[in-house]
């Protein structure tokens, strides 16, 4: 035990001192000797993670790990432990993994960056180790801590070029949207702690079932578990880009391709699923918040899939898909089978990595040019590039044997087992959602790789990137096969109870996983099925008749504007937010602050200056002007008093 718990610290707080000793000293040691430093422990802490989750599956169960006293005051004690069950080690895994990977591929992505790269890899080391503490939490506080720091790292690492003005605003915009849902996310610890006493995850989950029957009075008398349970949900849609407050995920895309890869795949849109599974004894006890998440997830990923099919920057395509896949992760948790949507999230992290390290090979070839119509014929420049954006997007779409398949059929499955109207809401989401993510991944490959070169410079120009950056996407190549086929006895399979080990709680009756074999033959074959036909789709729209999607954008062209301008969600809170914000904004700032609140102190200096400027000129030194205004106060004087008496 020991050793295990060794290693899991080792795991958390290696990434922890690269970005100290990268950030702290990388402009003395330079940016060579902060990427080994950067690399090396991300190494350890990788290695470590893998040896703690064997140690784990040795049956090691729920061990807490502490490393400091934190927060004591009055009633409220928050101690830093790190929790050390199934659950919070297998995602370490899968984060630490992943990230190492975008470390060393970065190496060759940021090469030709002309200003110095050690800010980069220290940013990229402290969005890891905050990731890891949020998953390795032992109270809702410290997961807060790690959450607000992966909304930092995400601000410093979408902006990191700060001298284009939309790398900027888009870092701006993601921080402020999860402002907005962190403020919900806090009220529901806030309302935790007062109700049931702790904020710590053994003491929330112990008072439980005393409070099954307890209510709070919000707009009306509601259960006090739906109301948790949204509340701590709005924070999971802010961090997960689920639908009404998606917007910054897209933008996004104006960092490094790597930091895509990191944010999509391993870090932060996986928090807001985390943070459902890691409280599923309360959510499972709110019926009717579990409908409304289904309802949100099954709308989120139809919405990005619609929004996906005409999008042309290759990374802002992949960003939908992860927006929609999302949406899957939170159906499996609207359902119940919160462990279906872990096993989701894993392999979800090995394709989409690759997926978006494929796109950042295919940007590196040709010259940083993201636009797909000014592409085409690529494939046989970089063949490696296009095997392995072939094996990523078989994964994202759900093609047998790949690795989304097993984890995406098993959400939809769930979904139709659960005997609801809302679980079967979700499944036709799922399952129109997986024909369209296949449409608009096959019009990715088609358009980049296949078809005449549509700029013969960027094709002339197109080469292979170098071993830095393959040896990553090779890997998660393999990731990206075999992760569904292997974790699938694990995760949702047979060994699925002893795996988990308690880490993810469901009520009995409630367990949909079990009843996943008793699935309908045709239900489980619908979304093979749907995928088969968008690949079908989208040859015949791309490669056999090329002017079918130029002749639907003509015929359809309100539609085709709706879904490019992204629903019009931007123009939308452009109009009903932004503008009255900023009127109201402007006229406290001009109106009330400068006008009023600075106007009246300097008003009032202006007017005593003025009067003493003129109290000045009466002072004039004459003793005849002085005496002839003594007589004449006299006279007004004495003129008064008799007038008066």
């Amino acid at each position: 035990m020991q050793t295990a718990s060794f290693l899991f610290e080792v795991a958390v707080f290696a990434p922890l001192i690269g970005f100290l000793v990268a950030g702290c000293f990388g402009h003395l040691m330079g940016d060579s000797a902060a990427r080994f430093t950067t690399i090396g422990l991300m190494i350890c802490s990788a290695l470590a993670a893998i040896g703690v989750l064997g140690f784990e599956m040795g049956d090691v169960g729920t061990f807490v790990v502490p490393v400091a006293d934190w927060v004591h005051a009055a009633g409220f004690r928050a101690d830093w432990q790190l929790r050390m069950d199934m659950l919070s080690v297998s995602v370490v895994a899968m984060v630490t993994v992943v990230s190492l990977l975008v470390h060393v591929y970065s190496v060759g992505y940021m090469a030709h960056e002309a200003r110095p790269v050690y800010r980069f890899f220290s940013y990229l080391s402290l969005f890891t180790f905050a990731m890891l503490m949020l998953v390795t939490s032992d109270n809702l506080l410290q997961l807060f801590f790690g959450w607000e720091g992966v909304g930092l790292a995400s601000y410093l690492l979408i902006g990191y070029w700060y001298d284009r003005p939309s790398a900027c605003a888009a870092a701006i915009k993601a921080f402020v949207v999860n402002r907005i849902a962190d403020l919900f996310f806090l009220v529901g610890i806030s309302l935790i702690f007062i109700r049931l006493g702790s904020v710590s995850y053994e003491e929330i989950f112990a008072a439980i079932p005393y409070h099954v029957n307890d209510t709070f009075a919000l707009f009306g008398t509601h259960p006090l578990y739906e109301v948790i349970a949204t509340l701590l949900f709005i924070g999971a849609m802010g961090k997960s880009a689920q639908l009404f407050l998606h917007t910054w995920l897209p933008d996004a895309m104006e960092g490094p391709t790597p930091v895509s890869a990191l944010i999509h795949a391993a870090t932060m849109v996986t928090a807001g699923i985390f943070l459902m599974v890691r409280m599923s004894p309360l959510v499972d006890l709110a019926p009717v918040t579990r409908d409304l998440i289904v309802l949100v997830g099954g709308t989120t990923s139809f919405f990005a899939a619609t929004v996906g099919l005409v999008q042309p920057d290759i990374k802002r395509t992949i960003a939908y898909s992860t927006c929609s896949q999302l949406g899957y992760m939170f159906v499996a948790v609207g359902v119940g089978a919160y462990q279906a949507s872990m096993f989701h999230l894993t392999t979800h992290a090995f394709f989409k990595a690759l997926l978006f390290l494929g796109a950042g090979c295919v940007i590196h070839a040709v010259h940083d040019e993201q636009d797909m119509f000014r592409m085409g014929g690529l494939w046989r420049k970089i063949p490696f590039t296009y095997a392995a954006m072939w094996i990523g997007s078989l994964a994202l779409a759900g093609i047998f044997p790949f690795a989304g398949y097993w984890s995406k059929d098993a959400i939809l499955e769930a979904a139709w087992m659960s005997d609801s109207g809302m679980g079967h809401y979700g499944w036709v989401m799922g399952c129109v959602t997986a024909f369209l993510t296949a449409l608009y991944s096959w019009r990715l490959i088609f358009l980049v790789f296949h078809g005449k070169p549509r700029d013969a410079h960027l094709h002339d120009g197109a080469h292979e990137s170098p071993a830095s950056m393959m040896v990553p996407v090779g890997l998660l190549s393999v990731g990206a096969v075999i992760a569904g086929i292997v974790l699938e006895p694990f995760y949702i399979g047979s060994h699925q109870a002893a795996f988990w080990n308690g880490a993810i709680a469901a009520i009995p009756g409630h367990d949909v996983i079990e009843r996943l074999e008793q699935t309908p033959g045709f239900i489980a074959l619908v979304p093979t099925f749907a995928a088969v036909l968008g690949i079908a789709v989208a040859y015949v729209c791309y490669i056999a008749s090329p002017g079918i999607p130029a002749a639907l954008a003509r015929s359809l062209r309100p539609l085709y504007l709706f879904l490019l301008n992204k629903w019009y969600f931007d123009e939308l809170y452009d109009v009903a937010i932004i503008r009255p914000y900023r009127a109201i904004a402007r006229l406290l700032w001009k109106g009330v602050d400068e006008d009023v609140v600075e106007g009246i102190p300097e008003g009032l200096a202006r007017l005593t200056a003025g009067g003493a400027g003129q109290a000045v000129r009466i002072q004039t030194g004459s003793m005849a002007v002085y005496a002839f205004s003594m007589l004449i106060g006299l006279v007004v004087l004495l003129t008064t008093m008799l007038f008066f008496r």
